[in-house]
């Protein structure tokens, strides 16, 4: 029996078939992530790894309509000794990685502002369907700070190295029809479709055969990070893993049968 426990920052919830809704909720703080917040969701992200019982899709979102999430919660890091910063520091990387590390989609659902380490979480995500309230900002420059949790790699890869750094050394805030022009959203939705749109694309993509799903998410990541031809073969190989799979066997007797065919993620 797939099973997640209850949360005090966070909270889950299985969204039709195969799709896993999980909610930044801290509206009371907007969202901000705090020590007991990246605990949780480190947790979460491992126990999806390890047991991802049904769950083909995650969309991550925030409470409310105004923010995804604010960054850190600067409140609790007030009066931080330097150790204790680099500690939960330390937290929130692992908390990060996890998430990029997760073998299924994840889409981001930006129902409002994504600024600092909110929008280094959304950019962990495979993609980002934002609000038209959105906007977006890496602000740790005016604090004295940079980004760490990938801000300043995710986002050249999105936008350009010349566009990034202009983002990363002001610190000024854009809105969303700027963040779809520069390639850092896929789609902006009117603010109460935000969630709706997310979540189809997600029945969408969990509809599909999940270990081609999963195969596609490796072949672009680790791809992308090597030669072109070195990637061809790599592309390959994680394509000879699916022909011997009993869902590529569904899928070719599926169209020749003219239905839908039934993915069992075998």
């Amino acid at each position: 029996m797939f099973a997640l426990p209850q949360y005090a920052t966070i909270t889950t919830a299985i969204k039709s078939d195969h799709i896993l809704l999980v909610t930044l909720n801290r509206p009371e703080v907007a969202n901000a992530l705090n020590t007991q917040m990246g605990e949780e969701l480190l947790d979460l992200w491992n126990r999806l790894i390890a047991n991802p019982g049904p769950v083909r899709c995650v969309v991550l979102t925030g409470a409310g309509d105004k923010i995804f999430c604010a960054g850190g919660d600067l409140k609790e890091r007030n009066g931080m000794s330097k150790a204790q910063w680099q500690r939960q520091h330390e937290l929130f990387e692992r908390m990060y990685w996890t998430l990029v590390d997760l073998p299924y989609p994840v889409i981001a659902a930006v129902n409002g502002h994504a600024y600092a380490g909110g929008l280094e979480m959304a950019m962990c995500c495979d993609f980002i369907y934002a609000s038209k309230t959105a906007r977006f900002a890496l602000t740790e420059v005016t604090l004295g700070i940079m980004p760490g949790a990938g801000g300043t790699q995710n986002l050249p890869r999105a936008v350009g190295d010349r566009r990034a750094k202009e983002i990363l050394m002001t610190g000024r805030p854009f809105d969303c029809n700027d963040a779809l022009q520069w390639g850092l959203v896929n789609k902006v939705c009117e603010s109460e479709q935000t969630l709706e749109q997310a979540l189809e694309t997600a029945a969408c993509i969990a509809g599909n055969a999940p270990l081609s799903v999963r195969q596609i998410k490796k072949s672009v990541r680790y791809g992308g990070q090597m030669e072109l031809r070195t990637a061809y073969r790599f592309e390959v190989e994680a394509y000879n893993h699916l022909i011997d799979t009993e869902d590529r066997h569904e899928g070719v007797k599926a169209f020749n049968e003219k239905r839908k065919p039934v993915f069992r993620g075998k």
